[in-house]
């Protein structure tokens, strides 16, 4: 097994149909999944990823997200192809829309390159300011101090999260999300039990409120309610939901795409704030190094049981009760992670996941079909693993 670690080259771009030319039949992955983390304004730099994605001919048939990478998810999957792009910028057009407080976006990128560090820093600070005072534009609206008929998990919280749901069922046509030609799954934690539970349209029907539960952040937004339960962020627990792929059934060779909005390395802090940032891009990371990790170990095992079942006759095995639990856990596919990890303009303080300004947000997308687009210079990294490594990973944003 190896873990491929490499910076993304400088030579000509490639697209998917033309990378995989040439290429072996048995090295064509027969799934494509797009794994998006949750990090609030931060996404709109998974929007630039699908976009390069897209440009280059590769449309996921699985999508699999965790806060606003379950609004992207669904944004994509609720829309046909020529749409999607579109559906992508009026969602976040929409939410980086000031409601009543002076806009800062016009004519300001025109004047950013004139700008030192403290001055972007204090023009983020007053985004930030602003959403949290205002709300977002189709997103969120601050609830009143006093409010005694605000009782139970669906108003305990800062805000109302109504707009939200204008907001998804205008842009999501959710008969096509579930019409099974993309697989979509979005992860919720139960409040009263604190477990994780992906919602996936291959056994349910999802509507507006799963993707709401998803991205439900306690304190800020409130629980949703789903056939008498009630859910918050999947965040809480894990913040990427690469292993809920790499878990389903029926399981198959694939080609993943994982896009992470906190970069779990960084560096030590010096003040306060800093600390508040280090935390936060800690704790959202979720580990995702070593959930790859114990991916890979896992796929390995899994190759070599079957490797060692293959060599028991199959009438042997066929009566024997261990050969046949042993059949369910061997496995002999194979996976190819591309990862990609927002490092160029991430860094906005503590408040860089729900500073929404307009400007951070073409920011937040440009560097996703930057860095996209760079990892596609490599039309390897398409191609299924071959010999005894069956579980590889790109990293795509490499330090």
């Amino acid at each position: 097994m190896a873990t491929r670690r490499s910076r993304p080259g400088t030579t000509g771009r490639k697209s998917a149909a033309n990378s995989a030319r040439g290429a072996k039949e048995d090295s064509q992955p027969a799934a494509t999944a797009l794994v998006l983390q949750g990090g609030g304004a931060l996404g709109a730099y998974q929007a630039g990823v699908y976009e390069g994605l897209h440009a280059a001919g590769i449309e996921p048939d699985w999508l699999a997200g965790i806060s606003i990478g379950a609004f992207n998810t669904a944004i994509i999957a609720g829309n046909p192809p020529g749409k999607r792009i579109e559906a992508l910028r009026e969602f976040w057009r929409t939410i980086s829309r000031p409601y009543w407080l002076p806009a800062t976006t016009l004519g300001q990128e025109a004047w950013l390159e004139y700008m030192d560090a403290d001055s972007r820093g204090w023009l983020d600070a007053w985004e930030a300011w602003r959403a949290m005072i205002e709300g977002q534009h189709g997103f969120y609206t601050p609830r009143p101090w006093f409010d005694p008929s605000a009782t139970g998990p669906g108003t305990a919280s800062i805000y109302d999260t109504r707009p939200m749901l204008d907001t998804l069922e205008r842009l999501v046509d959710f008969d096509r999300l579930n019409d099974g030609g993309i697989r979509v799954s979005v992860g919720a934690v139960d409040v009263a039990s604190g477990n994780m539970e992906y919602f996936d349209n291959a056994q349910i029907r999802l509507d507006a409120r799963h993707i709401m539960a998803s991205g439900a952040l306690p304190p800020a937004f409130p629980a949703v309610e789903i056939d008498g339960r009630w859910f918050w962020d999947g965040g809480i627990v894990s913040n990427t939901p690469l292993s809920q792929v790499f878990a389903s059934e029926p399981r198959r060779d694939a080609l993943v795409f994982q896009v992470d909005l906190w970069n779990a390395r960084g560096e030590l802090p010096k003040h306060l704030l800093d600390v508040a940032e280090r935390e936060k891009e800690i704790r959202f990371s979720s580990r995702t190094r070593t959930i790859t990790n114990l991916q890979r170990l896992d796929q390995h095992y899994r190759r070599m049981l079957r490797e060692l079942l293959e060599k028991i006759p199959a009438g042997q095995r066929a009566d024997n009760p261990w050969c046949q639990r042993a059949e369910a856990l061997a496995c002999p596919r194979r996976y190819s992670v591309i990862h990609l990890i927002y490092r160029e303009r991430a860094r906005f303080g503590h408040f860089k996941d729900y500073q929404f300004g307009r400007t951070s947000m073409r920011e937040h997308w440009r560097a996703g079909l930057t860095d996209i687009r760079r990892a596609l210079e490599h039309p390897e990294w398409l191609q299924l693993p071959e010999g005894e490594d069956t579980f590889v990973t790109h990293d795509a944003t490499a330090d």
